[in-house]
């Protein structure tokens, strides 16, 4: 089979969350099973350049039907990881892709419009002829729309599977999207069993438009999966997604074990396994080096993530404290996406407690870093509002780091309380709670520093049995592999 993917993300060239994990493990996943698989990308300027191997000019000069005239693109070709990548750069450069980082811009809806349209005029022109295009999240919304719409006379045969992996950011625009990309017909496309917004009058959803187009529609787990359907989780687009519910299901991602796997991590000082952990006490000494910490027998709580509402960050904060209350010590990755309230906040917290040799915060993320926290972190605490997938957990399990989460989204399918799980024991991974206040947090907070403090060899079981749960893309890869198939056959 020939799989396109059409992404705003692929790790590590340009990631700003789990998307670009995504976009590459199942990628790297669907070729290990002898299918074909290309990846169109913009061409950040921001963008890791060192990732990408034989960088160089495929196409030179894609036009793009925009507005009354044409939008003049170059197309670069290149090899991440093995991953084969376009990468699209529309001119001039500073009005699209030219900017310090990924997302965050007045302009995103037009500059991704942008990007959409390009990437199916590039496969037109290219005579490529995919069996399936596979988008993701509402950057990608209106390649299904462009696609039905637009280029049917010329892609008859492709199918699309749509990946929501945020419902929260949904690209609402004013209908000068539908303008730029030729669309028009603004009564046709904002009508609300198209594009048309639920909330706002004359506004396009993308998202939504993605939905209603393409010719199924995932989300990155089961629970996620019905939380979008039957309650608060799809942030306003329930009724659109119970209209197609014959074509929407949740598909649990999978983690990358090759890069993200102790016992093969280069990145961190030593590797183990689940039958050697004594050497995971080696990467949290060099952890605590690190952060010029203390090295007491102590239990070391971490967080790992974006500075972001989504995450729960007053619970973080709550967690920092009362772990250093409770004897232990507690480090921080945060990356401050934008400057707001939180960042300002945790910027400030990190000031407060820079001399506290219990504690490190590092606002900012590093790849190779993440690496060492997950390494050397005993516990990993993610107290999310919503979660639609939660990958931190999963590759904190990998590294035998025993997670502590709110019941919500994925990780409801995936960290299963140690104390109160109907599951067997050498299943129970982790510990859980549900509410979204102080007391919530606390109430597994506390036992899971309990253990640690108390039953050394029980919490070392309970690491055990969080490194044996495969997460792998193997799963996953083969129930999107029944999904082209079922589209295909469609």
């Amino acid at each position: 089979m020939y799989v396109v993917m059409i992404a705003p993300e692929c790790a590590p060239v340009a990631k700003a969350g789990g998307l670009g994990d995504v976009v590459f493990g199942l990628s790297r996943e669907l070729e290990i099973r002898g299918h074909a698989v290309e990846i169109v990308l913009p061409k950040y300027a921001c963008m890791r350049h060192g990732d990408v191997w034989g960088l160089q000019v495929c196409y030179d000069d894609l036009r793009v039907p925009w507005y009354g005239g044409e939008l003049h693109c170059t197309v670069w070709f290149g090899y991440v990881y093995g991953r084969k990548c376009f990468f699209i750069e529309p001119h001039p450069v500073e009005r699209f892709f030219g900017r310090g980082c990924l997302y965050g811009h007045d302009d995103d809806v037009e500059r991704f419009a942008a990007f959409s349209k390009a990437a199916l005029e590039f496969i037109f022109r290219a005579n490529k002829r995919p069996d399936v295009i596979h988008c993701h999240d509402w950057q990608t919304g209106l390649v299904p729309v462009l696609l039905n719409e637009q280029y049917r006379a010329v892609l008859t045969d492709q199918r699309v599977c749509y990946t929501i992996h945020n419902f929260c950011h949904q690209g609402i625009s004013g209908e000068q999207v539908l303008w730029s990309t030729q669309l028009g017909r603004p009564e046709y496309f904002l009508d609300r069993n198209r594009l048309g917004d639920d909330k706002l009058y004359r506004a396009a959803n993308l998202l939504k438009g993605g939905i209603v187009y393409a010719d199924f529609v995932t989300t990155v787990s089961p629970n996620h999966a019905r939380e979008a359907r039957h309650g608060d989780g799809a942030f306003g687009l329930g009724r659109v997604l119970h209209a197609h519910q014959d074509k929407f299901g949740g598909i649990l991602n999978g983690v990358d074990y090759d890069v993200w796997n102790p016992e093969v991590d280069s990145v961190i000082p030593a590797r183990y396994s689940i039958d050697r952990l004594a050497s995971k006490q080696e990467n949290k000494e060099q952890l605590r080096e690190r952060f010029w910490m203390r090295k007491p027998s102590s239990p070391l709580v971490a967080y790992v993530g974006r500075l972001d509402e989504q995450k729960g960050m007053h619970l973080v904060h709550h967690a920092l404290f009362y772990t250093l209350a409770n004897g232990g010590q507690f480090v921080l990755l945060g990356d401050a996406v934008h400057e707001n309230g939180i960042s300002s906040h945790f910027w400030n917290l990190k000031q407060y407690l820079n001399d506290n040799p219990d504690c490190h915060l590092e606002v900012g993320y590093s790849e190779e870093l993440a690496h060492l926290v997950y390494a050397g972190a005993d516990l990993l605490v993610v107290p999310s509002m919503f979660e639609p997938c939660g990958l931190a957990p999963l590759v904190g399990m990998r590294y035998g780091t025993v997670p502590v989460v709110r019941s919500v989204g994925g990780m409801v399918d995936t960290v299963f309380d140690r104390d109160h799980s109907s599951r067997r024991l050498e299943e129970r991974n982790g510990y859980a709670f549900l509410h979204t206040d102080n007391p919530a947090v606390e109430s597994a907070l506390s036992r899971a520093l309990w253990l640690w403090l108390r039953d050394p060899l029980e919490f070392r079981r309970l690491m055990r049995n969080a490194m044996a749960a495969d997460h792998s893309w193997d799963e996953p890869g083969q129930r999107y592999l029944n999904i082209y198939e079922h589209i295909r056959g469609a």
